[in-house]
Formats: C-alpha cells, sequence, structure tokens
C-alpha cells in the first residue's frame, strides 16, 4: 500500500480522529531480568519505539499515549525524545498503574477531547504493519463498537481439565473446532466512547480490552491480521522479530 492510499485524519464520516494507547508499564519476566519488556533493545532500539513508530506511521493516528511504568515516566519521555519519531505525530507520556487493565485506563483518562477512535496496542509486538493499523481503523469507522485483527490457528487446540500441580499430566475434554477460533492481536480499536464505559463497567479480569467491550454484550468484529504482529514475549520471539527487522531493512528500507 503507497503512503497516498493510508488514511488520513480526514478520512471518513466527519474527519473522526484517531489517538493510541500504548501500555507499557509491565515488567516482562518471561523474557528474563532486566529492564521492562517494552524498552528492550530490538535491532539497537527499544521495542516501545518501533511499537510507537508503528502507531504513528498511519496517517489517521494523530496522538500516540505511552503509558510508562509508575516510576519510570520521565524515563521514557526521554527515551521516545531520543529517538527519531514522525512529526505529524503527538506523543504523550503519562505514568501506569500496576496491572494493564489500570494503566489504559489512565491512558484514556489522558485523552483530549476530539479523539473518537482509540487503538489500544501492546508494546511488546514492535512490528505491527501499517496495513493492519488502517484496517482496524477503518473498521471502526464503518460502525464497529471493538475491533480486534486476528489470524486463523495453525495448530489443533485443546480443552484440557487443569492439574492440580504444575508439570503433571491434564486429561483433554474438549477439541474445539479449529475453524471458529483466532488468535487475537493489536491494536484493538474502539469506538472512545464504548471503551471508555466498558473501564468505568467492566471489573474482573480480562485479558484484553475487546473482552471488556463484550462484556458489555456489544458486538467485537475481526479483520485480518498479520503474522509479522506477533507478541514478543520470551526470548525466541526476541530472536524472530530481530530477523524480521533485519529483512524488512534489507528489502525495505524499513
Amino acid at each position: 500500500m503507497s503512503d497516498d492510499s493510508r488514511l488520513s485524519p480526514s478520512d471518513g464520516p466527519a474527519a473522526v480522529r484517531t489517538a493510541a494507547v500504548i501500555p507499557a508499564a509491565g515488567r516482562g519476566v518471561r523474557l528474563g531480568p532486566g529492564a521492562p519488556k517494552a524498552l528492550r533493545a530490538l535491532g539497537g532500539t527499544p521495542m516501545l519505539v518501533h511499537a510507537a513508530r508503528a502507531m504513528a506511521a498511519s496517517r489517521a493516528v494523530s496522538l500516540v499515549v505511552v503509558v510508562a511504568p509508575p516510576d519510570g515516566a520521565a524515563e521514557v519521555k526521554s527515551l521516545l525524545d531520543g529517538h527519531a519519531l514522525p512529526e505529524r505525530t503527538d506523543f504523550l507520556v503519562v505514568p501506569g498503574g500496576q496491572s494493564r487493565q489500570e494503566s489504559v485506563k489512565l491512558g484514556l483518562d489522558a485523552l483530549p477531547p476530539g479523539h473518537d477512535i482509540v487503538l489500544v496496542h501492546d508494546a511488546a509486538r514492535p512490528l505491527v504493519p501499517v496495513d493492519t493499523v488502517d484496517a482496524v481503523i477503518e473498521a471502526v469507522r464503518e460502525g464497529a463498537p471493538a475491533v480486534v485483527p486476528a489470524l486463523p490457528l495453525a495448530d489443533t487446540v485443546k480443552q484440557v481439565e487443569p492439574a492440580g500441580t504444575p508439570g503433571e499430566p491434564e486429561p483433554v475434554v474438549a477439541t474445539p473446532e479449529r475453524a471458529l477460533l483466532r488468535a487475537v492481536q493489536t491494536p484493538q480499536g474502539f469506538d472512545r466512547a464504548t471503551l471508555v464505559r466498558a473501564h468505568e463497567t467492566v471489573t474482573g479480569d480480562v485479558t484484553d480490552d475487546a473482552g471488556m467491550v463484550e462484556q458489555l454484550g456489544l458486538t467485537v468484529v475481526a479483520v485480518p491480521g498479520h503474522e509479522e504482529a506477533f507478541k514478543v514475549t520470551r526470548p525466541l520471539d526476541l530472536i524472530l522479530a530481530e530477523a524480521v527487522l533485519a529483512r524488512r531493512r534489507l528489502n525495505d528500507g524499513f
């Protein structure tokens, strides 16, 4: 997709503007000790910077709010200031909370008026292509209250009875139909008012923001995700991300 064909803030009904919230307050213990996961280097640049650039790559995104560790907002702001970010996009750093849900809520609270579409994006998905970001935004512009990018599953999935002790054998109780299942990615996109209402009313444990909207009884729709929008969670993921980034730089000058 060429730059001229990508979404811009003036596309769509009534020039609806889009903001992205990136919760980056977690420690990322599965990547091992050291810096928080979002600050780990990928190709010499922190993953958080890659994720912020990925959101700003969409011309529809006019504001990116980064939710930093509670005591690390100044460090994260300095980090972003030290890297080249698109000048057409505004960036704001706010301190986060103790949970992802709390951090997203704090990011939402920091949004100024006028941004009626909100993306929520994992800092640990640094390589999501701009076409995926635009597809999510377009689906919200067309009227969906909540949108997730998603991929079909390659593996058969089993439902099990959890073992009482980790590592013990687990009885299989069902095999869900794989064709009906999807692996969900980010950015997830929302009508702002819907997402605000979800965060004000849903208090139980959730794994993503779309799940909160589901609890409101509203429809969440899926658009095609991308294999390069995977989450960097374990050391092997970081190796794969380095390989993807190296190929992009070689082929595309990314």
